[in-house]
């Protein structure tokens, strides 16, 4: 089983992540997993990230090429040989960011199909999406605007594409209110996860 999690910066998602790596009811044999990736590819994404001139089509398909990376050396090997699969950040967070990014693009009338489109043909979509629900301006504070990703304005943009990715797939996301304190948080993302 893949489950993902998903949510604006600042929502919790790798705090959360870090949390169910040393929970003893988690699988023994689960695996942890991330995006961007340690690799090289997660390294030219991250290249990018610092870059507040890089290109928002250029940088799309450096995410792209991580998450190939990604599927085709950790999730899909994983998922063959019947393990847990918990991924701090997936493929909806390229759809929803990477929407945004492109939404000033005059050539793509909707950033966010593109985005999906271009990974239809060979993604493998998660089994579970748990959706860190958090204000944009929260999230703003609570990430640092450290970024261009992490800015109110642009995460309102962001929220709205994940609002409609849940749309879309109602059964695979389950939502959980990020503002509750840690605890909270933890306990019902980790129910999410194992019932």
């Amino acid at each position: 089983m893949l489950v993902t999690l998903e949510g604006l910066d600042g929502s919790g998602k790798t705090t959360v992540w870090e949390r169910l790596r040393s929970d003893d009811t988690v699988p023994d044999d689960a695996v942890f997993t991330r995006e961007p990736t340690d690799t090289w590819y997660g390294d030219a994404v991250q290249r990018s990230i610092d870059d507040d001139d890089a290109d928002s089509l250029a940088e799309l398909f450096l995410y792209t090429a991580d998450h190939a990376a990604h599927l085709s050396n950790t999730v899909r090997p994983a998922l063959s040989e019947d393990r847990l699969v918990v991924s701090d950040r997936y493929s909806d967070s390229r759809y929803a960011y990477q929407g945004a990014t492109l939404a000033a693009s005059e050539t793509l009338d909707d950033p966010l199909s593109y985005v999906r489109e271009v990974h239809a043909p060979w993604t493998r979509p998660p089994d579970r999406t748990v959706y860190l629900d958090l204000d944009p301006e929260t999230a703003a504070q609570r990430s640092g605007a450290t970024n261009k990703f992490e800015t109110a304005d642009y995460l309102a943009t962001v929220r709205d594409n994940y609002e409609r990715l849940i749309d879309a797939d109602p059964e695979r996301f389950v939502r959980v209110d990020a503002t509750a304190d840690p605890d909270t948080v933890y306990e019902r993302v980790r129910a999410a996860i194992l019932d």
